[in-house]
This record gives structure tokens, sequence and C-alpha cells, in this order.
């Protein structure tokens, strides 16, 4: 039954008080941890220790790539990076560098299932990556092999774009790509060696054809190194159609040369 107007607020703060409640009570019974050390917080997040250590990327920074700059060299002026190799995608949006405290965050969810991560990391892309997602019409996660999928059980991609769609409110075309080749892991590969590793190793598929076309797409991957996986992957989807294709990290490699120029 659908109740008078009059008694809705009434009923959310009813619904409010008792949810808090709960929360108080499972607080004493499972304290919350820090994501990181699992030290004892008063909320979800991370310990002041762990905080402090955690580098957010926040402006100014590279327009194109996202890369963090040590001052601000006044609008629209780009990193030496962009110049010098642009990619594939439009831009780049990262929430944290890629540090002691964003590797152990993101080795916990990928290595050890700690699924319990992601709605913390997918709001703090959701934060970094909010240009991007204000025009998109979906985000696709960069796809396992099936046979990597079926040994780690989950694509860390997925799940950090579910949980940044829940922030955004913008949906995820899971079936917009599929990966076809079993590539080699990329850590350790030199930048020429990573390309080629990923070279062909994407495709959109006849099912998602029309999540794909005339549409306004954001990938969203883990860690952003060389950016070869997401540049592959932003190629595949313009060749199919899409209008334009952006990227949202969790975290991203900064080179300590680079800078603006």
């Amino acid at each position: 039954m659908r109740l008078p107007a009059i008694e809705r607020p009434r009923a959310a703060s009813f619904a409010g008080r008792l949810h808090a409640g709960a929360r108080r009570v499972l607080n004493v019974a499972l304290p919350p941890l820090c994501l990181s050390c699992r030290a004892p917080v008063v909320d979800d997040a991370l310990c002041p220790a762990c905080w402090g250590k955690l580098s957010f990327i926040a402006p100014p920074y590279c327009p194109r790539l996202g890369i963090p700059f040590a001052y601000d060299p006044g609008p629209g002026v780009l990193s030496m990076e962009a110049l010098a190799d642009p990619p594939a995608y439009g831009r780049a949006r990262a929430a944290v560098r890629y540090d002691e405290i964003a590797r152990t965050l993101v080795h916990a969810l990928k290595y050890d299932d700690r699924l319990d991560l992601a709605p913390t990391l997918g709001r703090w892309m959701a934060l970094a990556g909010r240009e991007l997602l204000e025009s998109a019409d979906a985000l696709v996660p960069v796809p396992l092999h099936w046979r990597r999928l079926w040994a780690r059980r989950f694509n860390q991609a997925a799940v950090l774009a579910q949980a940044a769609a829940r922030a955004s409110d913008v949906p995820v075309a899971y079936d917009a790509l599929k990966r076809v080749h079993a590539t080699r892991q990329q850590v350790g590969l030199s930048r020429p060696e990573r390309a080629a590793n990923v070279a062909g190793a994407f495709r959109v598929p006849p099912e998602g054809r029309p999540s794909v076309k005339g549409r306004r797409l954001v990938v969203v991957d883990d860690v952003l190194t060389s950016g070869a996986t997401l540049d592959s992957c932003a190629r595949v989807l313009l060749r199919a159609g899409a209008v334009n294709v952006d990227v949202l990290v969790f975290a991203r490699v900064v080179q300590k040369f680079g800078g603006p120029i």
C-alpha cells in the first residue's frame, strides 16, 4: 500500500534510524578495519597513517592524460607524454597515484578476493572521472580472457566498473568488448612489448555492437601503466563506431620526469 505523502518523511526517518542502529550494533560486533593495513577505524575507509600515504590526483593535471603537474602551467597545456605519444582514447583520469598504498589495495582486490574494497575504490574513481561520466553513455570494463577469468573467478575491472556505475548512474556495457587472445602478463614488459602483447587481443562481438556504435564510452581498468591495453581497447571501440572513448582507472603510474611543455 502506498503511504500518504505526509507520512513518507516519517517512514524514511524511521528507516534511517533503524539502519543507523543496525550499523552501530554491527560495528560493535565486527568493528570496521582499514582497507589497507586492517587496523581498526571509525568508518569503512583507511586509517590515518594509510590515508596520509595515499596520493589522490587533483588539478593541476594534463587535460588529456590526467598526469599531475607540479605546478599550474595554465589552461589547456598538455604533458610531454600527451604531445609525444597521443593515445587513441580522448582523456584519461585516475583517482590516485600508483604508490605503496594503492598497490596494496589493487593487489588485495585482484589476488586476495577483497571484493569489499570495490565500493570505496569505485566511489573514488567516480569522483576523479566525473567530467568524463557526465557525458558518458556507458562504462566498458577491460575484459579478461576466459581462461584467466576462470582461474581468478572475477574480473576486477568489471567489479570496479560496477561500483563506479552505482556512484554515477552510468550503466555498464559488459558485452561491448571481448578478449579473444590470452596475452602474457604485462608486468615486466617494456612499453613496445606491452603494445605488441595486446595487439589484436580485443574485439567487439556481434552482441556488443549496439552498446558501442554511436555511443560515448569510458573504458575502466584498475591501473594505467603504459596505457597499451587501454589504447588497444579504445582503438577497437572506435573502429566499431564509438563516438568517443575515454579512460577511467583507480590508479596510474606517474613518471617523475613527466611535466607540462
